[in-house]
């Protein structure tokens, strides 16, 4: 699905939550959503890339400078997207040359797109002089840059509740758990042996994994005694499982959360031996007659921790009354505090992420709801006291401040919350749990009840690991010097068979990469398998994960009508699947979506179904995997495919930036958020493209300080 660019916020609106069972009445803020497609986000009416456009591109306008889209348009575009004709329903020569709304920007943010990937003028039209192509680039990023930076409305965050993996984390650091809330099989790796640990700047050279959601036993540990997580959120198509429009609360959902708080106070496993603040919250001192303070106390600390700011005077009270009123009624301290416990568990204001109402369009973050999207960013939890102090002081903003915390909460062993969820959403390794390829055809991927996907998952994830931890260059996820491998993916790339070892701790060692074919993020047997059939490999789908993970640039879905390959039969047995599918897409609306994905896919084709190296197809044929990048960089090989990538690292590196972004923010990047992804591809070229640095670039954005929520529209 083409991403819309669209500045449009949503929300769910909640004005009053009846906690069942404690009968506390519980308000937050209600949220209504808006449309900002008629306000002016772009450049004042006739200024251009530096101030002097006016008029349309049908009048020949000029846009500063010298910049004259309308000629190059004329020249080059509006044969296919003009009067007559609207190829992608683009038209170009009614297009105004001064950015005021946000679908003016999007139309030029679409032109520009398709400048950058080359994919116009198409093949059989005249080329573009370099020079005018650099040109209009040029120009096109220059009008986009000074309309986002004079009038930028960033897209609104829509509130959302916690997903599955942010409840189980903020529930056991707000109660300093010591055993597992509830088991996680969307976590991929559990780590046995203690690796990870940022701090050290260093990863060890031999780690014990186990595979959560395909080893069965990976999911038994020590967790608290009937408690039951609800069901798994969706990752959004494109996208992460943290994204507002996917989290909505059913009636259903809102019981089981009320059931989940009341079941992790009431566990028999529930005390002092699993609770870190047990003692210290739930047991009445003898030093303490008066039970009401006491309890006061210690509420407003719980309090400003859960809510993620200092709880108002009113709130407290209410929860204050609620417990004392308990004991009144003869139940002990402990289970009065219990009960307090589980209404904050199942508070809308625990549950829910949301910026508060701005005073205007676009607004700072306060402290507060800084230290929230930072700590839910990188550790996917509540902020720690360190950060709500900050906030509280009114310091967690300033730069320097900010940029020391980014350094400490990525030394902190916490971070593995984002190794567990970021990686292993952006490349799309869910995929890779349902992938069974033919047992007749491929004996070696199966070893008993366990399939070798279980290790195939692991390369890349510890791989990502390592340049986190070690902040190494992002390029290193294409094309890394080292891999872990276990023993079965010593020998997986030659013999597509191995010793599988140990079902309950695999061994992973740091190698050297000592053949180019192997290693990195896209020629790794797990993406390999996952985009392949059972019996054939699927050069679509592997292109199709190639733009949208690596370029993030997801191709429109194929038309309804599109009948599947048909069987290998008489006719076509002699042939290669490139052959094939040139037979099989000869339709017009389906050639230009093709002509960008499938290079990226046919780039792999030298990869097996299950990853394993071939240089000939079955009946003989050699593999084909040359093509074009961007119309510019040949190859003929999967080497020369991964130097062409790194040819364009800016290009890359941009993608990544994306996907971080839209990770951190909940949300999709649109064309506002631009000039931010330039700017930290920019440093970041300048670094190196060290991953810790990049992320830190990512939190010091004006997009991740910014909130689109202005008090109007939540009055509404």
């Amino acid at each position: 699905m083409k991403k819309s660019r669209r500045n449009i916020s949503s929300g769910a609106g909640l004005a009053v939550w009846v906690v069942v069972g404690a009968v506390v009445m519980l308000g937050a803020p209600v949220f209504c959503g808006r449309t900002h497609g008629a306000e002016p986000v772009g450049l004042a009416q006739g200024a251009g890339a530096d101030g002097a456009a006016q008029g349309a591109a049908g009048d020949g306008a000029v846009v500063g400078g010298g910049f004259e889209p309308a000629v190059f348009f004329k020249q080059h575009c509006v044969k296919c997207h003009g009067p007559e004709k609207q190829k992608g329903k683009m038209r170009l020569d009614t297009l105004p040359m001064s950015i005021t709304d946000v679908a003016t920007a999007d139309r030029w943010a679409d032109v520009l797109d398709a400048l950058e990937a080359r994919e116009m003028p198409p093949e059989k039209e005249p080329a573009v002089d370099e020079k005018d192509y650099r040109w209009m680039v040029s120009g096109v990023k220059g009008m986009l840059a000074s309309a986002m930076s004079k009038h930028a409305s960033y897209p609104r965050t829509p509130m959302r509740r916690m997903n599955r993996f942010q409840y189980n984390n903020a529930v056991t650091d707000l109660l300093d758990l010591r055993v597992t809330l509830f088991a996680l099989p969307e976590r991929m790796v559990r780590d046995h042996s203690g690796y990870f640990d940022p701090a050290s700047g260093k990863m060890p050279d031999e780690v014990k994994v186990g595979s959560r959601p395909l080893g069965k036993s990976q999911l038994i540990e020590k967790r608290l005694a009937g408690v039951s997580p609800f069901p798994q959120d969706l990752r959004a198509e494109h996208g992460f499982d943290n994204r507002g429009d996917h989290l909505s609360l059913s009636p259903l959902l809102m019981e089981s959360f009320l059931k989940l708080s009341r079941s992790i106070v009431d566990s028999r496993d529930f005390g002092p031996q699993t609770c870190g603040m047990y003692n210290a919250f739930f047991l009445q001192a003898e030093r303490e007659p008066d039970a009401e303070a006491a309890v006061r106390d210690r509420l407003r600390g719980f309090l400003t921790r859960a809510f993620r700011r200092p709880v108002d005077d009113e709130t407290l009270e209410r929860y204050v009354r609620f417990v004392v009123g308990r004991m009144d009624s003869g139940e002990r301290f402990t289970e009065a505090m219990k009960s307090a416990v589980s209404a904050v568990l199942a508070s809308p204001r625990f549950l829910y992420l949301y910026d508060r109402a701005g005073k205007a369009d676009t607004d700072a973050l306060d402290d507060y709801e800084l230290a929230s999207r930072l700590s839910f960013f990188l550790w996917s939890s509540i902020p720690d006291d360190e950060l709500l102090a900050l906030a509280q002081a009114g310091k967690l903003s300033e730069p320097d401040v900010l940029s020391a915390q980014v350094d400490r909460l990525l030394n902190d062993k916490k971070l593995k919350r984002f190794c567990d969820a970021f990686p292993a959403e952006w490349l799309q390794l869910d995929h890779i749990i349902s992938s069974k390829p033919d047992e007749t055809l491929f004996p070696g991927f199966y070893g008993g009840q366990y399939r070798a996907s279980m290790h195939m998952m692991m390369e890349p994830l510890l791989l990502f690991e390592a340049v986190l931890i070690e902040d190494r260059s992002i390029v290193e996820l294409i094309d890394p010097p080292f891999s872990y491998r276990s023993a079965l993916l010593s020998t997986w790339f030659a013999k597509g068979a191995g010793n599988f070892g140990s079902s309950t701790q695999m061994t992973f060692k740091r190698v050297a990469n000592t053949d180019r074919r192997e290693g990195g993020v896209i020629t790794n047997p797990a993406v390999l398998t996952m985009t392949s059939a059972a019996e054939r490999t699927k050069p679509i789908t592997r292109g199709a994960w190639v733009a949208t993970v690596i370029f993030n640039s997801p191709p429109q879905p194929p038309p309804a009508d599109v009948p599947p390959l048909p069987k290998v039969d008489v006719d076509t047995a002699n042939m290669t699947l490139r052959e094939r599918l040139n037979a099989h897409r000869q339709r017009e609306d389906c050639k230009s979506c093709h002509s960008k994905i499938d290079p990226f896919g046919f780039a792999l084709e030298n990869y097996g179904p299950t990853g394993v190296w071939r240089e000939k197809y079955e009946n003989g044929r050699d593999v084909d995997a040359s093509g074009v990048l961007f119309r510019t960089h040949a190859f003929t090989t999967p080497v020369e495919f991964k130097d062409a990538i790194l040819a364009e690292k800016d290009r890359f590196a941009a993608a990544f930036v994306k996907h971080v972004l839209s990770y951190a923010l909940a949300r999709e990047v649109e064309v506002a958020d631009g000039p931010a992804v330039e700017a930290i591809v920019k440093a970041s070229a300048a670094d190196g493209y060290r991953l810790r640095e990049l992320i830190k670039g990512v939190v010091l954005s004006r997009p991740f300080g910014q909130k689109s929520n202005p008090r109007e529209a939540a009055a509404e």
